[in-house]
């Protein structure tokens, strides 16, 4: 009986075990529950302050918006309104600079070469990977949906459209990577402007013709043998802006140089780790400041809104079907991820970066909100700060999981309401425009605009046509820096994770190399010193 009746009492046992641990578990939350005491409640309020503040800021301001907007503020009052968030976009943007060059040279000056080879693999693999995935989402999302349904006659344009051309948005990438002037790259960007050049063609000759022409008139016979042309021609330009990538380049080489360097090195390690010190701690002052700044922030854009009647049918399924494909990637995607990676709860993970994430949806840029990744990061999620330093840079840089995503659904969505029906071999090539694109979009607010340009350009479709999206955009923009954020956070966690073994042979290192620095310290600083000072030392050491 007990042999053919046997897959039962196990059965009964694991239901058991199940309702017993289900048990336990309820016991013990409601004795936790019951066990908080106020000061649990205002130790829990304390440190979560910042994240507490920034979210009534994102609150207060999307009701203060809409209850302005009925008072139909000029320009100059949004303006004035809008002044205290303007203060906090520029307190942030001034951190970034001395932030990415000090972050990355500390980061990269403490691991060896062959450490920070590894972890800038890995690094650039996650970001591949997760860009090339978001374009993914964002093709299938717009081809399930077809939110271009229809004509674009009824739709609303706005704005105007720069002409680029792909072969020489690529070539200012590479050109950017190696500013020829460090001062300007911190304040200008190398792009490629275009000039219009008239030269004269000649016609070859036709001997009756020009013969004739002699005989009636010698002016006429000069005109027909020359020929005026007008051809735009690439002229060298710039642009306001932090030439990022220029930066990170430079910092990542500058400092695996100091790493080198050993002994030599010290002074400019310890330098540059005293400046990220220094910044941190005014990203730290700024954070009390930030959620008021948010709030005005919001509140101003909301009010700034032109009229809702203009997002119509089409417009309003394309802002949809953008927001499905960030949510898919956001919370389904690199949650996933993580947990597969790490295998940890990435939920937790992520609840410690909600400040920096309502930070990039106020501000709207990847790299003004890096200061406060990084003090999420580091403080609230304990990640190494080797890692941090050296892959959040190159993240804000580089990676942009949200705007690959958003260039190829709005490509797709583009030639939809022309009519214009792609076949597989134009969305591969959208799906690596995308990409490429993506990683060209500095970290400012509304470049995937601009980079818009390169993915129409490289199927054939009317880039004037990106007017018709520019009206959505400003909200569309800010949910892909979250998104950004996010991936770049990630990232540094997952990052971490597969670097751990590098660390640690790392920090054995330079616990042997500190006792091997304190042996042979007392000599050095003895050298300077005078004769007498020093035959006590051989003494010393002869003993």
């Amino acid at each position: 009986m007990t042999k053919s009746n046997g897959e039962d009492p196990r059965s009964g046992n694991r239901m058991e075990r199940f309702q017993q641990g289900v048990r336990k578990r309820t016991l013990l939350a409601k004795k936790k529950v019951q066990s908080i005491t106020k000061d649990d409640v205002k130790s829990y309020l304390a440190r979560n302050a910042f994240v507490l503040f920034t979210v009534m800021g994102v609150i207060v301001g999307i009701i203060l918006g809409f209850c302005l907007r009925p008072y139909q503020m000029n320009y100059r009052e949004v303006k004035y309104f809008s002044f205290p968030g303007e203060l906090l976009m520029r307190m942030l943007q001034m951190l970034v600079l001395p932030l990415i060059v000090s972050s990355l040279v500390t980061g990269t000056a403490a691991l060896d070469s062959k450490a920070s080879g590894k972890m800038g693999m890995r690094a650039i693999v996650y970001y591949m990977s997760t860009t090339i995935i978001a374009v993914i989402i964002g093709i299938i999302i717009v081809v399930i949906i077809h939110p271009g349904k229809g004509t674009k006659e009824n739709m609303h344009r706005e704005g105007k459209i720069m002409k680029v051309t792909a072969a020489d948005a690529f070539l200012d990438l590479i050109r950017n990577m190696f500013p020829p002037n460090l001062v300007e790259a911190c304040f200008k960007q190398f792009k490629t402007n275009y000039d219009k050049r008239i030269f004269r063609v000649a016609i070859p000759p036709n001997e009756t013709s020009v013969v004739a022409s002699i005989i009636n008139n010698v002016s006429e016979a000069m005109e027909t043998l020359t020929r005026m042309k007008e051809e735009v021609i690439p002229v060298p330009g710039s642009v306001n802006g932090v030439n990022a990538l220029g930066l990170v380049v430079f910092s990542i080489s500058f400092g695996l140089v100091i790493g080198n360097m050993k002994e030599q090195g010290q002074p400019l390690r310890h330098f540059f780790d005293s400046l990220n010190e220094a910044i941190m701690r005014l990203v730290a002052l700024i954070m009390w400041y930030a959620p008021l700044g948010i709030m005005f922030l919001i509140a101003g854009k909301i009010v700034e809104m032109e009229d809702m009647g203009v997002i119509g049918g089409q417009l309003a399924m394309y802002t949809i079907t953008v927001i499905i494909g960030l949510l898919i990637h956001a919370i389904i995607v690199l949650p996933l991820l993580y947990f597969l990676v790490v295998r940890k709860n990435p939920w937790v993970f992520i609840g410690g970066l909600l400040q920096a994430l309502i930070t990039a949806l106020g501000t709207s840029s990847s790299s003004a909100t890096l200061p406060i990744t990084f003090k999420c990061l580091e403080e609230n999620n304990g990640v190494d700060k080797r890692i941090t330093r050296f892959v959040l840079p190159v993240g804000a840089t580089i990676n942009m999981d949200g705007t690959a995503l958003y260039e190829a659904l709005a490509a797709i969505f583009i030639a939809q309401v022309n009519n214009f029906d792609l076949n597989f071999g134009q969305i591969i090539t959208i799906s690596i425009t995308a990409t490429a694109a993506s990683i060209g979009a500095a970290g400012i607010p509304q470049a995937g605009l601009v980079t818009m340009v390169i993915v129409l350009t490289s199927v054939g479709l009317p880039t004037e046509d990106i007017t018709l999206i520019i009206a959505v955009d400003w909200f569309l923009d800010r949910l892909r820096t979250t998104t950004n954020v996010l991936g770049d956070s990630i990232g540094a966690g997952i990052v971490e994770h597969l670097s751990r073994n590098e660390l640690k042979n790392r920090d054995a290192e330079m616990g042997n190399s500190v006792i091997e620095e304190n042996e042979m310290k007392k000599p050095y600083q003895l050298i300077s010193q005078e004769n007498e000072s020093v035959k006590p030392l051989d003494s010393e050491t002869k003993m």
